[in-house]
């Protein structure tokens, strides 16, 4: 199911901050900036690499405000990885064979994410306590069976 870890979510206070370290440290490059209303984020996606299942980013997060879902995070647990999203051929049906298999996922059918792709996540008590997010990358064909799992 899974082609790639497409990325790293981390949320973090200080976006610009945040860039700056990653991208003076790792030297990686932003290719994405955005404004999620519906996810209560500013986000920049900063590119690490490409492979044959596609590309792979770290994606910072930084809260529209304090009751968001990770302005609740950060309040908790403070900066740090928030998530990891897996690259997959197909976000819906991904989501049937993981429910399938009894992970509860939190969103009911696929919504906008970053750059244009489609997401779902998958509820962390389900998977090991992970916060694991679907992504099919824009452009990206659907229903492209798999038989990998």
């Amino acid at each position: 199911m899974f082609m790639r870890i497409d990325h790293i979510g981390i949320a973090c206070h200080d976006l610009e901050a945040k860039i700056a370290l990653f991208s003076d440290t790792f030297e990686l490059t932003v290719v994405a900036r955005e404004v999620n209303e519906e996810q209560g984020v500013r986000e920049a996606m900063l590119h690490i690499a490409d492979g044959e299942g596609g590309s792979s980013y770290i994606q910072l997060l930084e809260p529209l405000s304090p009751d968001t879902p990770v302005g609740k995070f950060l309040a908790k647990r403070g900066e740090g990885v928030h998530h990891v999203a897996f690259g997959v051929p197909d976000v819906a049906e991904a989501m049937e064979r993981l429910a399938g298999k009894g992970v509860r996922l939190l969103d009911e059918r696929p919504r906008h994410g970053s750059m244009g792709s489609e997401i779902a996540f998958a509820h962390p008590k389900d998977v090991g306590g992970m916060l694991t997010e679907l992504v099919q990358a824009a452009g990206a064909p659907a229903n492209v069976k798999t038989d990998r799992m």
